[in-house]
């Protein structure tokens, strides 16, 4: 499996705003890595254009066109996705990692378990023939 990569979330934000969905609040689940064996989910909010426009920290600037703030938006919910799609891979990575090592020991565990009960059998056959040996020596 490919890593994912900007072109992958550009594409994701660019269907996102094609479809011309309005919505007034919007988020984006995704488990953010942690730890090799943690990870945590995350609510990120989604803004539309309109809110936007309509927040107070954009009237700051002295003029801001539509064009410039359309771009924004894009580059914001691109770059939001990719990071989302990042975190998601890495937990995945590291989930896939501790299942591994968790099959890795629980076949090292088996492995020994077999390794013993094949020597005790191999160890009861030769004391057997052993036994079979000396009793028809003594017979004789």
């Amino acid at each position: 499996k490919k890593p994912p990569t900007f072109e992958d979330a550009s594409t994701i934000a660019q269907s996102l705003l094609d479809s011309d969905f309005k919505f007034d609040k919007a988020s984006l689940f995704y488990n953010r890595f942690k730890s090799v064996v943690r990870y945590n989910q995350i609510d990120q909010p989604l803004f539309s254009l309109e809110q936007l426009q309509q927040a107070q920290s954009i009237a700051l600037y002295d003029s801001v066109d539509d064009e410039a703030l359309r771009s924004y938006n894009e580059f914001l919910l691109t770059s939001i996705i990719f990071y989302a799609l990042k975190e998601g891979a890495a937990s995945e990575q590291s989930s896939r990692m501790t299942a591994m090592e968790s099959a890795t020991q629980n076949a090292s565990e088996m492995i020994d378990r077999l390794t013993l009960t094949y020597n005790r059998t191999r160890q009861a056959v030769i004391t057997k023939e052993l036994i079979e040996i000396i009793s028809g020596a003594a017979a004789v």
